[in-house]
């Protein structure tokens, strides 16, 4: 959540007084926007791809304006990043906090890594799979292709993941998985 403080209020209370009242407040911005609501991350158990989730934070972090991703520090953390043998999945416990599994067996396939753990944080973020196959597209996941290098979310992406966390969306616990589904033969 947003930190807030009594103090704070109380400062914001007197500006809004201040400026109803006419007189001019010292860096009093008109429409200063919320802090964005902090999601910690801890990547220390994603082995070779602690990099990739770094990025995927960075990533994240330059497309919205209500959450930002932060490497936690104290040893908690909304969102745990490990890495695996399987394929690549995500279980979001709520908005912001869950666990990724970044799976080798999608990587060894040749699915891009920066795109793999940018969707998988994505779901994290309160965005479900679309598969549309797609490349601009990030959450259509696998089903764009390994020669999708692709790891920026779309305009539609971006948008939804600021008003879910504008909002306070409430997501229902949930696993994500990116195994393709085979064909019946």
């Amino acid at each position: 959540m947003p930190r807030f403080s009594t103090t704070t209020a109380l400062a914001g209370a007197a500006a809004a007084f201040l400026l109803a009242a006419g007189a001019p407040v010292a860096g009093a911005v008109s429409g200063e926007a919320a802090e964005p609501h902090v999601v910690t991350y801890d990547a220390s158990q994603a082995e070779e791809f602690q990099g990739a989730v770094d990025e995927a934070a960075q990533v994240w972090n330059g497309q919205l304006s209500n959450v930002k991703l932060e490497k936690a520090s104290d040893g908690q953390a909304d969102l745990t990043v490990l890495a695996d043998d399987n394929w690549p999945r995500a279980q979001t416990d709520s908005l912001g906090v869950g666990t990724v599994w970044i799976g080798r067996a999608a990587v060894e396939e040749g699915h891009h890594i920066p795109r793999i753990t940018t969707h998988e944080i994505g779901h994290i973020l309160g965005l479900p799979d679309d598969r549309t196959g797609v490349c601009a597209d990030l959450m259509s996941g696998a089903s764009a292709g390994t020669g999708c290098k692709n790891n920026l979310p779309n305009p539609d992406e971006k948008a939804e993941v600021d008003e879910n966390f504008a909002q306070g969306a409430v997501i229902q616990p949930r696993l994500f998985t990116e195994e393709p589904v085979l064909a019946a033969g």
